[in-house]
Protein backbone atom coordinates (compact mmCIF):
# COMPACT_ATOMS: atom_id res chain seq x y z
CA UNK A 1 0.00 0.00 0.00
CA UNK A 2 1.27 2.95 -1.36
CA UNK A 3 1.49 6.63 0.65
CA UNK A 4 -1.62 7.93 -1.63
CA UNK A 5 -3.77 4.94 -0.31
CA UNK A 6 -2.20 5.06 3.38
CA UNK A 7 -3.75 8.73 3.16
CA UNK A 8 -7.16 7.72 2.08
CA UNK A 9 -7.47 4.90 4.78
CA UNK A 10 -5.98 7.63 7.22
CA UNK A 11 -9.57 8.46 8.97
CA UNK A 12 -10.85 5.18 9.30
CA UNK A 13 -7.62 4.27 11.28
CA UNK A 14 -7.56 7.58 13.51
CA UNK A 15 -10.97 8.17 14.22
CA UNK A 16 -11.54 4.94 16.76
CA UNK A 17 -8.62 6.15 18.83
CA UNK A 18 -9.84 9.39 18.53
CA UNK A 19 -13.08 8.85 19.75
CA UNK A 20 -12.12 6.71 22.65
CA UNK A 21 -9.43 9.27 23.76
CA UNK A 22 -12.26 12.01 23.67
CA UNK A 23 -14.54 9.64 25.49
CA UNK A 24 -12.47 8.62 28.14
CA UNK A 25 -10.31 11.84 28.74
CA UNK A 26 -11.07 15.08 26.82
CA UNK A 27 -14.76 15.37 27.61
CA UNK A 28 -14.09 14.20 31.14
CA UNK A 29 -11.46 16.94 31.38
CA UNK A 30 -13.65 19.59 30.04
CA UNK A 31 -16.79 18.68 32.16
CA UNK A 32 -14.08 18.69 35.57
CA UNK A 33 -12.82 22.28 34.37
CA UNK A 34 -16.69 23.47 33.88
CA UNK A 35 -17.83 21.60 37.19
CA UNK A 36 -14.76 23.48 39.67
CA UNK A 37 -16.36 26.98 38.64
CA UNK A 38 -19.85 25.29 40.05
CA UNK A 39 -21.36 24.57 43.05
CA UNK A 40 -22.68 20.86 43.17
CA UNK A 41 -23.70 17.49 44.21
CA UNK A 42 -24.24 15.48 40.95
CA UNK A 43 -23.87 16.95 37.55
CA UNK A 44 -27.31 17.64 37.11
CA UNK A 45 -27.57 19.93 39.65
CA UNK A 46 -24.31 22.26 38.83
CA UNK A 47 -24.59 26.23 39.50
CA UNK A 48 -22.12 28.29 38.57
CA UNK A 49 -20.49 30.52 41.17
CA UNK A 50 -18.05 31.54 39.48
CA UNK A 51 -14.46 31.61 40.88
CA UNK A 52 -15.69 31.13 44.55
CA UNK A 53 -14.54 26.98 44.63
CA UNK A 54 -10.80 28.35 44.25
CA UNK A 55 -11.47 31.06 46.32
CA UNK A 56 -12.24 28.81 49.14
CA UNK A 57 -9.83 26.29 48.59
CA UNK A 58 -6.96 28.73 49.97
CA UNK A 59 -9.23 30.49 51.96
CA UNK A 60 -12.04 28.76 53.72
CA UNK A 61 -9.54 25.28 54.05
CA UNK A 62 -6.12 25.51 55.73
CA UNK A 63 -5.62 21.49 54.76
CA UNK A 64 -5.19 22.87 51.19
CA UNK A 65 -2.25 25.02 52.09
CA UNK A 66 -0.88 22.15 54.77
CA UNK A 67 -1.02 19.81 52.02
CA UNK A 68 0.59 21.39 49.56
CA UNK A 69 3.68 22.52 51.69
CA UNK A 70 3.99 18.47 53.07
CA UNK A 71 3.75 17.27 49.37
CA UNK A 72 6.11 20.07 48.17
CA UNK A 73 8.88 19.04 50.92
CA UNK A 74 8.45 14.79 50.77
CA UNK A 75 8.91 15.52 47.08
CA UNK A 76 11.70 17.44 47.28
CA UNK A 77 13.74 15.37 49.94
CA UNK A 78 12.39 12.44 47.58
CA UNK A 79 13.71 13.18 44.04
CA UNK A 80 17.39 13.48 46.59
CA UNK A 81 16.96 10.46 47.86
CA UNK A 82 15.35 8.02 45.29
CA UNK A 83 18.21 9.39 42.52
CA UNK A 84 20.82 8.77 45.12
CA UNK A 85 20.31 5.31 45.59
CA UNK A 86 19.24 4.64 42.46
CA UNK A 87 22.42 6.03 41.27
CA UNK A 88 24.38 4.19 43.87
CA UNK A 89 23.00 1.12 42.85
CA UNK A 90 23.23 1.54 39.32
CA UNK A 91 27.39 2.06 39.87
CA UNK A 92 27.08 -0.88 41.84
CA UNK A 93 25.39 -3.18 39.39
CA UNK A 94 27.81 -2.34 36.17
CA UNK A 95 30.87 -3.44 37.82
CA UNK A 96 29.74 -7.23 36.90
CA UNK A 97 30.09 -8.45 40.00
CA UNK A 98 28.02 -12.61 40.76
CA UNK A 99 24.43 -12.21 41.08
CA UNK A 100 24.17 -9.46 38.86
CA UNK A 101 21.28 -10.43 37.28
CA UNK A 102 19.01 -11.33 40.51
CA UNK A 103 19.83 -8.45 42.41
CA UNK A 104 18.75 -6.29 39.42
CA UNK A 105 15.30 -7.98 40.07
CA UNK A 106 15.43 -7.56 43.26
CA UNK A 107 15.36 -4.11 43.53
CA UNK A 108 13.38 -3.26 40.67
CA UNK A 109 10.46 -5.94 42.18
CA UNK A 110 8.92 -3.40 45.07
CA UNK A 111 8.17 -1.02 41.78
CA UNK A 112 5.73 -3.85 40.57
CA UNK A 113 3.68 -4.63 44.19
CA UNK A 114 0.62 -2.37 45.11
CA UNK A 115 1.13 1.37 46.84
CA UNK A 116 -2.36 -0.07 49.09
CA UNK A 117 -0.18 -3.19 50.28
CA UNK A 118 3.03 -1.45 50.07
CA UNK A 119 1.60 1.45 53.01
CA UNK A 120 -0.19 -1.37 55.07
CA UNK A 121 3.19 -3.39 55.30
CA UNK A 122 5.78 -0.39 56.08
CA UNK A 123 2.70 0.18 58.51
CA UNK A 124 3.27 -2.79 60.16
CA UNK A 125 6.97 -2.56 60.05
CA UNK A 126 7.38 0.72 61.26
CA UNK A 127 4.68 0.80 64.13
CA UNK A 128 6.62 -2.73 65.02
CA UNK A 129 9.70 -0.59 65.67
CA UNK A 130 8.15 2.86 66.70
CA UNK A 131 5.59 0.17 69.68
CA UNK A 132 9.62 -0.38 71.48
CA UNK A 133 8.77 3.61 72.26
CA UNK A 134 4.75 3.25 73.24
CA UNK A 135 4.24 5.19 69.81
CA UNK A 136 3.15 4.51 66.14
CA UNK A 137 3.31 6.24 62.79
CA UNK A 138 0.59 8.92 63.82
CA UNK A 139 1.88 10.03 66.69
CA UNK A 140 4.23 12.92 64.96
CA UNK A 141 3.80 14.38 61.84
CA UNK A 142 7.81 14.13 61.80
CA UNK A 143 7.78 10.14 61.68
CA UNK A 144 4.61 10.32 59.15
CA UNK A 145 6.71 12.44 57.21
CA UNK A 146 10.23 9.67 56.75
CA UNK A 147 7.97 6.80 56.84
CA UNK A 148 6.32 8.35 53.31
CA UNK A 149 10.45 9.09 52.26
CA UNK A 150 11.67 5.53 52.90
CA UNK A 151 8.15 3.99 51.48
CA UNK A 152 8.40 5.44 48.19
CA UNK A 153 12.58 5.36 47.91
CA UNK A 154 11.85 1.64 48.47
CA UNK A 155 9.62 1.61 45.57
CA UNK A 156 10.54 4.07 43.12
CA UNK A 157 14.66 3.09 43.27
CA UNK A 158 14.68 0.14 41.67
CA UNK A 159 13.04 1.54 38.82
CA UNK A 160 15.12 4.47 38.21
CA UNK A 161 18.12 2.47 38.85
CA UNK A 162 17.32 0.30 35.38
CA UNK A 163 17.15 3.30 33.88
CA UNK A 164 20.47 4.83 35.35
CA UNK A 165 21.85 1.38 34.36
CA UNK A 166 20.86 2.01 30.96
CA UNK A 167 22.84 5.65 30.54
CA UNK A 168 26.29 4.14 31.96
CA UNK A 169 26.04 1.07 29.64
CA UNK A 170 25.82 3.72 26.59
CA UNK A 171 28.75 5.29 27.81
CA UNK A 172 31.53 3.89 25.60
CA UNK A 173 34.23 1.96 27.21
CA UNK A 174 37.01 3.64 25.46
CA UNK A 175 36.39 6.99 26.90
CA UNK A 176 36.56 4.86 30.29
CA UNK A 177 39.83 3.44 29.48
CA UNK A 178 41.32 7.07 28.02
CA UNK A 179 40.48 8.41 31.12
CA UNK A 180 42.19 5.22 33.44
CA UNK A 181 45.31 5.60 31.28
CA UNK A 182 45.34 9.47 32.17
CA UNK A 183 45.55 8.63 35.78
CA UNK A 184 42.10 9.77 36.63
CA UNK A 185 40.82 8.44 39.89
CA UNK A 186 37.58 6.67 40.28
CA UNK A 187 36.40 9.77 41.74
CA UNK A 188 37.22 12.14 38.98
CA UNK A 189 35.87 9.66 36.16
CA UNK A 190 32.88 9.76 37.74
CA UNK A 191 32.30 13.29 37.39
CA UNK A 192 34.05 14.32 34.75
CA UNK A 193 33.21 11.32 32.28
CA UNK A 194 30.03 9.51 33.83
CA UNK A 195 27.97 11.91 34.90
CA UNK A 196 27.78 14.25 32.16
CA UNK A 197 27.08 11.40 29.65
CA UNK A 198 24.16 10.15 31.89
CA UNK A 199 22.99 13.52 32.16
CA UNK A 200 19.72 12.35 30.12
CA UNK A 201 18.98 9.53 32.37
CA UNK A 202 19.06 11.85 35.45
CA UNK A 203 16.75 14.80 33.43
CA UNK A 204 14.24 11.48 33.14
CA UNK A 205 14.67 9.94 36.65
CA UNK A 206 14.42 12.97 38.51
CA UNK A 207 10.83 14.57 36.56
CA UNK A 208 9.18 10.99 36.97
CA UNK A 209 10.31 10.81 40.49
CA UNK A 210 8.75 14.28 40.62
CA UNK A 211 5.49 13.69 38.79
CA UNK A 212 5.31 10.66 41.42
CA UNK A 213 5.92 11.81 44.14
CA UNK A 214 3.43 14.57 44.34
CA UNK A 215 0.91 12.23 42.68
CA UNK A 216 1.03 9.76 45.62
CA UNK A 217 -2.32 8.88 47.00
CA UNK A 218 -2.51 5.30 47.70
CA UNK A 219 0.45 4.81 49.99
CA UNK A 220 -0.61 8.44 51.89
CA UNK A 221 -3.98 6.63 52.72
CA UNK A 222 -2.70 3.36 53.75
CA UNK A 223 0.58 4.93 55.51
CA UNK A 224 -0.45 7.41 57.87
CA UNK A 225 -4.45 7.06 57.84
CA UNK A 226 -5.10 8.71 60.84
CA UNK A 227 -2.70 11.19 61.61
CA UNK A 228 -3.46 14.50 63.76
CA UNK A 229 -5.08 17.29 62.33
CA UNK A 230 -4.36 15.72 58.57
CA UNK A 231 -0.40 16.68 58.97
CA UNK A 232 0.74 13.90 56.81
CA UNK A 233 -2.11 14.71 54.34
CA UNK A 234 -0.54 15.23 50.64
CA UNK A 235 -2.61 16.81 47.62
CA UNK A 236 -3.78 13.92 46.18
CA UNK A 237 -5.33 12.97 49.56
CA UNK A 238 -6.83 15.65 50.22
CA UNK A 239 -8.65 16.53 47.19
CA UNK A 240 -10.28 13.16 47.92
CA UNK A 241 -10.83 13.65 51.40
CA UNK A 242 -12.71 17.64 50.50
CA UNK A 243 -14.58 15.91 47.25
CA UNK A 244 -15.91 12.55 49.17
CA UNK A 245 -15.57 13.99 53.02
CA UNK A 246 -17.39 17.17 52.69
CA UNK A 247 -21.01 17.43 51.96
CA UNK A 248 -21.41 20.30 49.63
CA UNK A 249 -17.34 20.64 49.39
CA UNK A 250 -17.46 18.97 45.45
CA UNK A 251 -16.98 22.19 44.04
CA UNK A 252 -13.94 22.94 46.17
CA UNK A 253 -12.69 19.28 45.69
CA UNK A 254 -13.14 19.86 42.05
CA UNK A 255 -11.17 23.10 41.91
CA UNK A 256 -8.18 21.29 43.75
CA UNK A 257 -7.45 18.93 41.13
CA UNK A 258 -7.62 21.36 38.91
CA UNK A 259 -5.27 23.61 40.59
CA UNK A 260 -3.53 19.83 40.96
CA UNK A 261 -3.25 19.33 36.99
CA UNK A 262 -2.24 23.12 36.68
CA UNK A 263 1.09 22.27 39.42
CA UNK A 264 1.50 18.92 37.58
CA UNK A 265 2.02 20.41 34.00
CA UNK A 266 3.55 23.41 35.06
CA UNK A 267 6.10 21.02 36.01
CA UNK A 268 6.57 18.65 33.36
CA UNK A 269 6.81 22.14 31.14
CA UNK A 270 9.32 23.01 33.19
CA UNK A 271 11.05 20.01 33.12
CA UNK A 272 10.83 19.51 29.03
CA UNK A 273 12.62 22.82 28.71
CA UNK A 274 15.46 21.89 30.72
CA UNK A 275 15.53 18.90 28.36
CA UNK A 276 15.75 20.90 25.33
CA UNK A 277 18.08 23.16 26.93
CA UNK A 278 20.36 20.80 27.76
CA UNK A 279 19.82 18.83 24.56
CA UNK A 280 20.85 22.30 22.32
CA UNK A 281 23.91 23.05 24.76
CA UNK A 282 25.26 19.26 23.97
Amino acid sequence: MDKRQLGRWFPVFVLPTLAAFCVAFFVPFVLGVWLSFNRFTTVSNARFVGLENYIRAFTADSDFVRALGFSALFTAVSVVTINLLAFALALLLTRGLRGTNLLRSVFFMPNLIGGIVLGYVFSLLINGILSFWGVDITYSATYGFWGLVALNTWQLAGYMMVIYIAGLQNIPGELIEAASIDGASAATTLWRVKLPLVMPSITICTFLTLANSFKMFDQNLALTAGAPERETQMLALDIYQTFYGRSGWQGVGQAKAVLFFLLVAALATVQLRLTRSREVDA
